[in-house]
């Protein structure tokens, strides 16, 4: 099957309209991830409290990693079933099932409760990530996916960063509790909308059989269907159009390992590993590495904060750069920017010069496992799209339980400053590394 462009027949107000709900229903489901990043972190201290669960340094750790654990499991399978069953009804359920069990988490008993509830909710909230970002590229104009993917995981470290500020006002005065419930309030609002508005991807469609229908959202939202099987894949013997779809799961995760694509999968994977070991590192152990090396609570903290700004900003500068030279060229030069400033950070400063060397390692760190996301979506034909991305995220997540793990261990032998800047600056270029083995397997267009 050729690729097919599709002019749209129609136009007007009601058309933009359309096309434009997609990608800020999908910024607020990845902005629930950017929630749960630093919620627990928020909680932990009072859980710690007799009055609480009183969990040990352990029970505090175990809290932690089996969210990540339910992550990583999450993004493996739903990404999977997405490729089966459809974005839309992937990206709500998830989000219907993260936002559910979020709001239980709220009302455990006790920490056994609470760690079986962050395990559940991990698992759903795994897959809103690799589903948005199949569903934005799949709704973006060619040449635009880098900028798309990075705008969209803005909502990742504004989430982060909003629910830092929220648990300073509200953990005081309502209690830890509601932390939760405010986290799982944006579904009242999001689900119905999604239900309403969040149309199905025309590229699922094609590659699941469905032309008509595939058609006929492309030619409302002014798309250009992809064909499957204009991929290096297909042309090396690899699965056809919709051949993933009807195998089954086994079938779609097995053609991520065969034909064109097995290399990618891999360095990939091995590349997601190393970003999100940073991403996670940093944001639950830098203000205790700060402390350790002399600094205030409230300048720790502070760092913490500008991290997250400077990732933001990263993001905006990144899905440019990205459209320009590509995202395998930006991530290996993201990557290896990200490490040289890990390394400056080592580097006893003062406290304005160590402001602007935080916001500048956000700025290239975060926006570096984002710009891996971006290749990945680029580089796997639409039928796929989503499993790959899954992958991605869920090797990603292995990263993010070891990330703190090791910090952990540094923290705890006394020499996480400067040892841990200088540990986060080889996973950063490892990272390039393993970037650098991927190549470009798919036709544009």
């Amino acid at each position: 099957m050729s690729s097919t462009p599709v002019r749209p027949t129609t136009s007007g107000p009601g058309v933009a309209r359309a096309a434009g709900w997609v990608a800020p229903l999908c910024w607020v489901a990845v902005l629930l991830d950017g929630f749960d990043l630093v919620v627990v972190g928020t909680v932990i201290p009072t859980l710690t409290e007799p009055e609480e669960f009183a969990l040990t340094g352990t029970g505090a750790t175990a809290v932690i990693t089996i969210g990540l654990v339910g992550m990583m499991i999450g993004a493996l399978t739903i990404g999977t079933l997405t490729d089966l069953v459809g974005r839309r009804k992937a990206l709500i359920g998830a989000v219907a099932a993260f936002s559910l069990l979020t709001l239980l988490c709220g009302f455990a008993p006790n920490a056994v409760v609470f760690g079986i509830l962050r395990f559940l909710a991990g698992l759903g909230l795994g897959g809103c990530l690799p589903t948005a970002i199949a569903m934005v590229n799949e709704f973006t104009r060619a040449g635009r996916s880098g900028r798309a993917t990075t705008t969209i995981m803005t909502g990742y470290h504004v989430g982060a960063v909003a629910t830092a500020a929220l648990a300073i006002v509200v953990i005081p005065s309502l209690g830890w509790r509601w932390m939760f419930v405010i986290g799982a309030a944006p579904a009242l609002v999001l689900v119905p909308l999604m239900l309403a508005r969040l149309p199905e991807s025309a590229s699922y469609l094609l590659a699941a059989g469905r032309r008509a229908e595939a058609e006929d959202v492309a030619r409302r939202h002014g798309l250009e269907l992809e064909s499957p099987a204009g991929s290096a894949a297909a042309r090396s013997g690899g699965a056809v159009a919709g051949g993933a779809v009807a195998g089954g799961a086994a079938a779609t995760v097995r053609s991520l390992f065969t034909g064109g694509y097995a290399r990618n999968t891999l360095a990939i994977g091995v590349t997601s590993f190393m970003g999100l070991l940073l991403v996670y590192g940093l944001n639950n152990w830098l203000p205790t590495i700060m402390r350790e090396a002399g600094y205030e609570l409230g300048d720790s903290l502070a760092f913490l904060l500008v991290l997250n700004v400077g990732a933001i900003v990263g993001l905006l500068v990144a899905g440019t750069f990205a459209d320009r030279v590509g995202a395998r060229t930006a991530g290996m030069i993201w990557f290896a920017s990200g490490a040289v400033f890990l390394a400056l950070l080592s580097v006893r400063l003062p406290t304005a010069g160590l402001y602007l060397m935080c916001f500048l390692t956000g700025c290239f760190v975060f926006s570096a496992q984002v710009l891996v996301y971006a290749f990945t979506s680029a580089n796997n034909p639409p039928h796929v799209r989503a499993t790959a991305l899954g992958w991605s995220a869920g090797a990603g997540r292995i990263g993010a339980i070891v990330g703190p793990v090791i910090t952990g261990a540094l923290v705890t032998a006394g020499i996480a400053f400067p040892w841990g800047f200088y540990v986060f600056a080889v996973v950063g270029a490892l990272g390039a590394v393993a970037l650098s083995v991927t190549r470009p397997v798919r036709a544009a267009g």
